[in-house]
C-alpha cells in the first residue's frame, strides 16, 4: 500500500479526522432548558462563586489542548500552523482512543515565544492539561518552563514523552543483555528537544535524591558538529547546560569516535548516520535505538551485522518500535485523575517503569509493548496517578 497516496484520499474524504459530539440529545424543550437557557445559569453561578467547581460542571476535567506552532513537525520541519493540523488531529485521536481523553488541536499562527505563552495562558480555563507538540528547540524549553505555574499539567511530549518511552525500552534491553543501568555508557545523537530530555532523564538530573531513579554511568551528546564539549564556541544555552551532567572527560570528535567502547546509541537525529563498522567499535552486546523517521540512523539489519544485541527504531514495520503513544495518553490520564497541577519527575519515572513492566519476559524483538497495546495506557495511568498522589510537588 502507498500510505502517502492513501492517506491523502482518506483525509480528503473525512475532511478532518476528529469532531465534537454531544453527550446527550437535545430533542425537547426541557432538554434545551437544561443544557442552555435558563438552566445553564445554575452551573455558571456555582463556578463564579467557587472557580474549582469548573472541574465538576464542565468539560475541563477531561480535556487537553494540543498546542503547536508547526515549527518542528515530525520529520517535516518548520511547515507552519495550518500544515501541522493533520498531525495534531492524529494526536487527538490517540488521546481519545488510548486515554479516553478529549483533546483538541490548537495550532498557533506565531512562532514567537512570548505570544505562544500568552495565548496558552488565555485559553487555559477550558482545558485540564496542555500537550505541547512539535515546537522547535530551544523555544520549546522556554515555553514549557514558563507555563509550569498554569495550575494544570503542561507537558512537551517531544521532550518527555520520548524520554520516558526510551527509558522504558532501555530498562528491559539492559536486563536482557545482563547489564545494569548504572554501568551503561551512552551516546545520544541529536541535541534538540528529545535528545536533551533523554539525557536529563537517564542521568536523573531532575530526580536527584530519588531512590527510584538510577542514573546511567555516562552520556555523551552529539549534534551536527560532533561531540558537545567544553571548548566549543558555537553552543546555545541548552547545549551548554548539557555539559553539567554529560561528557565528564570532555571527549572531542565525531559521533563515530564517541561510539567507541560504549554500550548504547540513541539517535534522535537524521537517517543513514551509522554503518555496521561503526557499531562494531562499540562494547559487546551493544544496544541501538535508531529513532529518526522515516529513515533510522542505521537500519536494524545493518546494526545487527555490526554486532548489536538489540535494536529499536521509531518505525512500526520493525520490532521494538519506540513510540510516544505508549506514554502520553496514560500520563495525562493519570495526571487528570489525580487532579495534578503539573507532571513531576516522579510521575515521569513511574510512567517509564510501568511501560517496562508491561513486558514480563523481554526478548530481543520485544523489549517494549507494541504501540497498539491498549493495556499499557491503563498501567501507565495507574502508576502516574499513584505517583502524583504521593508527590506534594504535583499539587503545588
Amino acid at each position: 500500500m502507498d500510505f502517502y497516496e492513501e492517506s491523502l484520499k482518506l483525509h480528503k474524504l473525512l475532511k478532518g479526522k476528529i469532531g465534537i459530539r454531544n453527550k446527550m440529545d437535545v430533542r425537547t424543550q426541557e432538554h434545551l432548558s437544561l443544557v442552555y437557557s435558563p438552566g445553564v445559569a445554575a452551573p455558571c453561578e456555582e463556578i463564579a462563586k467557587d472557580p474549582e467547581k469548573v472541574w465538576d460542571y464542565t468539560l475541563k476535567s477531561n480535556c487537553v489542548a494540543i498546542v503547536s506552532d508547526g515549527s518542528a513537525v515530525l520529520g517535516l520541519g518548520n511547515i507552519g500552523a495550518a500544515a501541522s493540523i493533520p498531525v495534531m488531529e492524529g494526536k487527538a485521536m490517540l488521546f481519545r482512543h488510548f486515554g479516553h481523553i478529549n483533546a483538541f488541536p490548537i495550532c498557533l499562527d506565531t512562532q514567537d515565544t512570548d505570544e505562544i505563552v500568552e495565548t496558552v495562558r488565555r485559553i487555559a480555563p477550558v482545558f485540564g492539561g496542555v500537550n505541547l507538540e512539535d515546537i522547535a528547540a530551544p523555544r520549546s524549553f522556554e515555553v514549557e518552563a514558563r507555563l509550569q505555574d498554569l495550575g494544570i499539567p503542561v507537558f512537551h511530549d517531544d521532550q518527555h514523552g520520548t524520554a520516558i518511552v526510551v527509558l522504558g525500552a532501555l530498562i528491559n534491553a539492559a536486563k536482557l543483555v545482563g547489564k545494569k543501568l548504572e554501568d551503561l555508557s551512552i551516546v545520544i545523537n541529536g541535541a534538540g528537544a528529545a535528545g536533551v530530555a533523554i539525557a536529563r532523564l537517564l542521568r536523573c538530573v531532575d530526580n536527584q535524591g530519588s531512590d527510584a531513579c538510577i542514573p546511567v554511568k555516562e552520556i555523551i551528546v552529539c549534534d551536527t558538529k560532533g561531540i558537545i564539549h567544553r571548548e566549543r564556541d558555537n553552543l546555545n544555552d541548552a547545549k551548554k547546560k548539557l555539559l553539567v551532567f554529560t561528557n565528564p572527560n570532555n571527549k572531542k570528535g565525531t559521533v563515530q569516535e564517541a561510539l567507541k567502547d560504549t554500550d548504547v546509541f540513541i539517535g534522535v537525529s537524521v537517517g543513514g548516520l551509522l554503518t555496521a563498522e561503526d557499531v562494531s567499535t562499540m562494547a559487546k552486546d551493544s544496544i541501538i535505538f535508531a529513532l529518526a523517521n522515516p529513515t533510522p540512523e542505521i537500519m536494524p539489519e545493518e546494526a545487527y551485522k555490526g554486532g548489536a544485541a538489540i535494536v529499536g527504531t521509531g518505525r512500526s514495520d520493525f520490532p521494538n518500535q519506540v513510540n510516544n503513544v505508549l506514554g502520553f495518553p496514560g500520563i495525562f490520564r493519570g495526571a487528570l485523575d489525580a487532579k495534578a497541577k503539573r507532571i513531576t519527575p516522579k510521575m515521569k519515572l513511574a510512567a517509564a517503569y510501568a511501560i517496562a513492566e508491561s513486558i514480563s519476559d523481554p526478548t530481543r524483538d520485544m523489549i517494549i509493548p507494541p504501540a497498539l497495546n491498549e493495556i499499557v495506557a491503563y498501567r501507565v495511568a495507574k502508576a502516574v496517578k499513584e505517583a502524583a498522589m504521593d508527590d506534594e510537588y504535583a499539587h503545588m
